[in-house]
């Protein structure tokens, strides 16, 4: 009988080891191996839209205001009195006169697109940023990614002096009033200057 309970004891010890080393091995095997390297998710650009005095324009033809998020491809029109600012994020802003209608793209990859149909924007590009203006005649500038740079571009009859809302120097397109007065006295000498041709066809001093 001593025996036989020896040897008993004996396979209960044996079966009791071989459950705890099963229950260790999948214990092991639940465990993670090591660190995983999860892959980079992409930044998004969430543009949002700030207007002038907080004037609704029209995006996609529906009424938009400050605060309304500018997906990609968005069509952006503004009235004869206003005026807005897309702020693009890491990519830059875009400016937008009265009487404009553009189409907007951009990407997480550090392209931003204005297509200019009519009117008169400022697009700010920051560096690593490829940012273009383009008219339906084609590309109207881009900008350098390794510096940045902004763009100005007018297509069709502008009625009303631009005023961005972004911070900027002032006068025409931010370029400051001592510049816009000099770019309007030019032109204004550039008008008169046939009809002074015109009385005196000889082109001498009177």
């Amino acid at each position: 009988m001593t025996e036989k309970r020896r040897n008993r004891s004996r396979a209960i010890a044996a079966l009791l080891l071989f459950s705890i080393m099963q229950v260790g091995l999948q214990v092991g095997l639940a465990e993670p191996t090591g660190k995983t390297n999860a892959a980079p998710v992409p930044q998004q650009i969430v543009a949002r839209l700030t207007t002038r005095n907080n004037q609704a324009i029209t995006v996609n033809g529906l009424s938009a205001s400050t605060g309304a998020s500018i997906l990609t491809g968005a069509t952006i029109e503004t009235g004869a009195d206003q005026s807005a600012t897309v702020n693009l994020g890491p990519l830059g802003s875009l400016d937008i006169a009265p009487n404009t209608k553009l189409v907007l793209t951009y990407d997480d990859q550090g392209n931003v697109k204005a297509l200019l149909i009519y009117g008169c924007v400022v697009l700010t590009a920051k560096k690593k940023t490829n940012g273009e203006i383009a008219t339906e005649q084609g590309t109207a500038g881009k900008t350098n990614p390794a510096a940045g740079g902004v763009l100005r571009q007018c297509v069709g009859a502008v009625t009303t002096p631009p005023n961005p809302t972004h911070a900027g120097g002032g006068g025409l397109f931010g370029l400051g009033k001592a510049a816009t007065i000099a770019i309007v006295a030019g032109i204004g000498a550039a008008a008169l200057t046939p009809l002074a041709f015109q009385d005196n066809p000889s082109g001498a001093n009177p």
